[in-house]
């Protein structure tokens, strides 16, 4: 299991539209009653539901749970200040930032896969 202080050595997120409660467990080093406790207490965490109410994450959902992993075991939040902080303009701003991080490093990567046909 990983230790508290770990977050940057999570694994990074597979390029995948829909993950399973298991693999997220895997990616985010939280046990799946934990996820499902913290859809519970978090509004914004909802994962799809499908046949049998089986759940599967999309990647925002991913990201989600690492900065409330990060919120609570990293930084000493509690489960209501680590809400209060992820229902905040903090969490959207940060999320438009990983946003434009991402636009920046796909239009970098275009660049480099032209200069690599040429």
């Amino acid at each position: 299991m990983l230790e508290a202080s770990n977050n940057s050595e999570l694994p990074e997120i597979p390029a995948k539209r829909y993950f399973t409660i298991g693999e997220v467990s895997l990616l985010c080093g939280v046990k799946p009653h934990v996820l499902r406790y913290w859809e519970q207490e978090f509004p914004q965490l909802k994962p799809l539901k499908r046949r049998g109410n089986r759940r599967y994450y999309q990647r925002h959902d991913v990201i989600m749970i690492r900065q409330i992993r990060s919120l609570l075991y990293e930084q000493g939040f509690t489960i209501g200040g680590a809400r209060q902080k992820m229902s905040g303009t903090e969490a959207k701003s940060d999320v438009s930032h990983s946003i434009d991080l991402i636009q920046q490093m796909r239009r970098e990567l275009e660049e480099v896969l032209v200069a690599l046909k040429a």
